[in-house]
């Protein structure tokens, strides 16, 4: 059943309930699965933030997330949530959720068959590999901004030059820590095999530059050749403040 709202515009169709209780203890089982097989990489590679932010809106390892408790802690923190959707989004839909502070989050989980990879993203994608980041404030600012500033571009390249921003940030994104390069991107958070590739070396990790990020092409369908390290989270969001200067101009 579709949630009318009277902000999200092209987003209203797309917008549902979660219906927690009908998740089976098989679906349970797999997603806590999912976390085990994920947790000590986590632990061991993950930024301080996303530790953090795992702990602060209360995921547990053995239940899929109820959204209305995950809400309840995360909107005190951030003004985010998660908002249920039916599947993927458009792009014009997609960006105003962001900029409304409502990340589109999927209600199904992928199958016991399916552990290691999937071509859509699911909860656990979503919600283990988004949603921890969107308890800290200067992240969460970043992505609201972000989505803000795509919603009123109208120019295609410039939209794919955003799309490449949030590719290399929000779901590859690496970050200095104590001198090693920790994990923030849900793309990396959420995967076995690209946190793997990353954390032996595999990528070419650049120091993080705007205008290369913004010009860097990518491929969805292979493991990333190049990643970009920032050295804080104030640095993405001026970078979206940068990026927003350079696509908007008259």
């Amino acid at each position: 059943m579709a949630i009318a709202s009277a902000t999200l515009g092209a987003a209203e169709p797309f917008l549902i309930q979660q219906d927690w209780a009908a998740y089976t203890p098989e679906q349970h089982a797999t997603w806590a699965e999912l976390v085990g097989r994920r947790m000590p990489q986590i632990e061991a590679h993950a930024c301080e933030e996303y530790l953090q932010g795992f702990e602060q809106i209360g995921l547990r390892t053995d239940l899929i997330p109820n959204l209305a408790d995950v809400n309840q802690r995360l909107r005190p923190r951030s003004g985010w949530r998660a908002t249920p959707v039916s599947g993927f989004l458009p792009p014009d839909a997609f960006f105003a959720m962001l900029a409304a502070r409502q990340f589109p989050t999927t209600t199904w989980l992928r199958s016991r068959e399916s552990l290691a990879y999937i071509p859509e993203p699911d909860i656990f994608h979503d919600v283990f590999g988004h949603v921890p980041m969107h308890a800290h404030p200067v992240f969460a600012d970043f992505l609201q901004h972000y989505g803000a500033v795509c919603a009123a571009l109208t120019d295609k390249e410039a939209l794919e030059k955003m799309g490449r921003l949030f590719w290399f940030t929000v779901e590859f994104g690496v970050i200095r820590q104590k001198g090693k390069y920790r994990l923030y991107g849900s793309g990396l958070i959420s995967s076995q095999g690209e946190s793997t590739y990353v954390v032996e070396g595999g990528p070419e990790i650049r120091d993080f530059d705007v205008d290369q990020v913004l010009n860097q092409e990518f491929s969805t369908s292979e493991m990333q050749p190049v990643l970009y390290a920032v050295e804080s989270f104030d640095q993405i969001y001026e970078a979206t403040r940068e990026a927003e200067k350079r696509l908007c101009r008259k």
